[in-house]
């Protein structure tokens, strides 16, 4: 296995997957750029590699999970040319950029905590290894796979090509991009086209800069990047991730910074790429209004989506998907997602009432096998969820008298829907009580009633409060020329 270049998949995960130093795995995934309030698109990629993380723990590796908050800011579209977008936000904002970065830093953070995402090992800033940073381009161009160009450095794609495969993951090849390419602003720096930008010199007007050998600049997105992840995990580690839309040419520069740096020609065992999400059936974009903030999601305040879903729906949701498949976050999804999150809620609480017969009818051991299977096959959550809703179905068959189940293996299944649902899947397990879910339609009326008096003497701060409490309970508010109309 050890020689076994896998990109994409990772099948047989507990069987076949040898971590390259004994029990010790090393996860990578490219985190934010904080300039802006994390998106669900976002959101799916951290929830999908804490799935990972979660099971490799469960199979009792010991995993160093590094995630990055890039805190410099890209130039526009990511290019080689345009303003940082932190120091843009700043601006716009009347903040310091570094304002920018803790306001949006601890938005993220916030946000996948509602998610039930672990924290990583460690979360490293792009500001905070500058150092690292020109070190690591020092070494580039003393073995000479760099130049450099006006105050800028500049990563050699054409000389890094004569020996070492620079499309390695993405299945491009670089005849067809030298073909490809076109010219842009600043390409009279560049030997070609293809090379990319690994120290950027920083105009008069850039905010965010610092001293190098070069002059005043900052690191390049693709470094950053390559810096962090091998300081902490070494020139050689196990797991690198991140969405589908960075294998090119983030994922793909950052294999060629690596090799250029160490010599290495499989700095990284497995490329992991969570694809995208859709809203149906459309791509996701704020330029079309096919958009929405996750907390919008969470009270019911968009109006493309026609009632608040839970954190814990949400997520569950997305555990009906595979990880590396489009996934379409539809109204519907959601619905069908929050009907099944019921019932297996209600199957644990009916574990909860059930009595043991001596003899079982169903092989529990045999369930367990399916559910391990699952994750080991390239982390499959959607087969996995597949299995769990037949063991809901044969536990309703234990309570109506048609199944019986021994004491030992009741136990045993409450511990499989610990094990996988909570623990693996992350889905929290809000169990069904007369407070949260038996709401009295006379109590959400006099919300309303008080909501719509609050609006009526324009105290919009109160109007707002109960509309937001009500959608964490699941109640819509949608107001008309008709008056107000709500929802669960």
């Amino acid at each position: 296995m050890s020689d076994l270049k896998v990109y994409n998949t990772l099948t047989k995960v507990k069987e076949l997957f040898i971590p390259i130093n004994k029990n010790h795995v090393g996860m990578y995934v490219c985190g934010p750029t904080v300039y802006s309030d994390v998106h669900i698109g976002n959101c799916r990629t951290f929830i999908s590699f804490d799935v990972i993380y979660r099971y490799l723990n469960y199979l009792k590796y010991n995993v160093r999970y590094v995630r990055n908050i890039t805190d410099v800011g890209h130039l526009e579209n990511d290019a080689d040319e345009g303003e940082d977008k932190i120091s843009k936000k700043a601006k716009l904002e009347n903040l310091e950029p570094m304002e920018v970065v803790q306001k949006y830093t601890n938005g993220f953070h916030n946000t996948l905590e509602k998610f039930n995402t672990l924290k990583p090992s460690i979360e490293p800033t792009a500001t905070g290894h500058l150092i690292e940073q020109i070190e690591y381009v020092e070494t580039i161009l003393k073995n000479g796979y760099a130049y450099e160009s006006n105050g800028s450095v500049y990563f050699d794609v054409e000389s890094y090509a004569v020996n070492h495969n620079y499309g390695a993951i993405s299945g491009r090849k670089i005849d067809e991009l030298q073909s490809n390419s076109r010219v842009l602003i600043g390409q009279d720096e560049k030997r070609s086209p293809l090379d990319f930008v690994i120290w950027k010199k920083a105009g008069p007007n850039h905010i965010m800069q610092w001293n190098s050998p070069w002059g005043k600049g900052f690191p390049g997105w693709h470094l950053e990047c390559s810096v962090m992840s091998t300081k902490y995990l070494g020139d050689k580690f196990d797991i690198h991730g991140g969405g589908m839309d960075l294998k090119f040419p983030h994922h793909e520069c950052e294999i060629a910074q690596n090799t250029a740096h160490s010599g290495n020609t499989d700095s990284i065992k497995y490329w992991l790429h969570s694809n995208m999400l859709t809203l149906n059936g459309e791509k996701m974009s704020k330029s079309t209004g096919l958009y929405f903030l996750p907390e919008q999601m969470f009270d019911g305040s968009t109006e493309l989506l026609s009632q608040a879903y839970s954190p814990a729906v949400v997520r569950f949701s997305m555990m009906q998907c595979h990880y590396r498949s489009t996934m379409d976050l539809s109204d519907d999804a959601l619905k069908a997602a929050g009907k099944g999150y019921l019932r297996l809620v209600n199957a644990i609480e009916t574990l909860d009432l059930l009595n043991g017969a001596e003899k079982s009818s169903i092989d529990v051991n045999a369930i367990w096998e399916k559910c391990s299977s699952a994750m080991n096959d390239d982390f499959n959550c959607p087969v996995l969820v597949s299995h769990l809703f037949d063991v809901v179905k044969l536990i309703n068959l234990v309570s109506a008298g048609n199944e019986t189940l021994t004491v030992d293996d009741i136990e045993s299944l409450k511990k499989l829907f610990n094990d996988f649902v909570v623990e693996i899947l992350g889905v929290k397990i809000e169990v069904n009580n007369s407070s949260s879910e038996g709401i009295e339609e006379d109590l959400i009326k006099l919300a309303v009633d008080l909501r719509s008096n609050a609006k009526t003497n324009k105290d919009w701060g109160t109007s707002d409060l109960i509309r937001n409490e009500l959608g964490k309970l699941g109640v819509t508010i949608k107001d008309s020329k008709n008056g107000t109309e709500w929802s669960k």
